[in-house]
């Protein structure tokens, strides 16, 4: 049995055993996939900070036919959020980021372009940091909901319309300058999070801290 290796984004991890770890995480090649990390919650774990959530990594792991989990051997560190989360605003963003693309993202279903926005998210993030929080979480929203292919019409204000129509031909480092506020687009990104949870059947648990913002 080969073993894998794939770029992939961490997604979530929960606690397996005594000492295990599951974990969620989004490959460039192969889709979503969940796997076992061995020991991963002992102190000198080999995996170190490579499975903190949204971590960009690269995953040496092992899949048997038939199998739901796969088995994470190792991951080598590519980018880290650990240097966003001494910024409150900026750590709830990343974690509804992390939790919509778990529940949205169906398992083994390649997905490129949704691989390539939460990179573009959280590079623009890094380099804005809290000035972009709602502009990155709006953006977001806008593409999570088009990329899993249930975008509806978009019956909102001439305003956010028009924050919408830029937002789907622009990339977000070139967007229009704008005092991103949680008012800016307010109505989009409300329409945006009511779709998601419509489709995903539960509610957000991000999302009244982010309104509390």
């Amino acid at each position: 049995m080969p073993a894998r290796v794939s770029e992939s984004f961490i997604l979530r991890t929960y606690p397996f055993r005594e000492a295990d770890l599951v974990v969620s995480f989004l490959t460039r090649d192969q889709g979503k996939l969940r796997g076992v990390a061995r020991r991963a919650r002992r102190p000198k774990s080999s995996f170190g900070a490579g499975l903190e959530r949204l971590s960009q990594v690269r995953v040496t792991y092992f899949q048997k036919e038939n199998r739901e989990l796969v088995t994470l051997d190792s991951c080598e560190l590519i980018s880290s959020p650990f240097d966003l989360q001494s910024n409150y605003a900026v750590g709830v963003a990343l974690d509804f980021i992390s939790e919509v693309a778990e529940q949205l993202l169906a398992p083994g279903e390649v997905s490129e372009r949704f691989y390539r926005l939460l990179a573009a998210v959280l590079d623009h993030l890094r380099r804005k940091r809290e000035d972009a929080v709602w502009q990155a979480v709006t953006y977001f929203s806008l593409w999570a909901v088009r990329l899993s292919g249930f975008l509806p019409e978009l019956r909102v204000d001439a305003g956010s319309a028009q924050i919408a129509e830029e937002m789907l031909k622009t990339p977000i480092a070139q967007l229009t300058p704008r005092d991103w506020t949680k008012q800016t687009g307010v109505a989009l990104r409300r329409f945006l999070i009511r779709e998601l949870e419509t489709h995903i059947e539960r509610r957000l648990a991000t999302v009244p801290i982010l309104e509390a913002l």
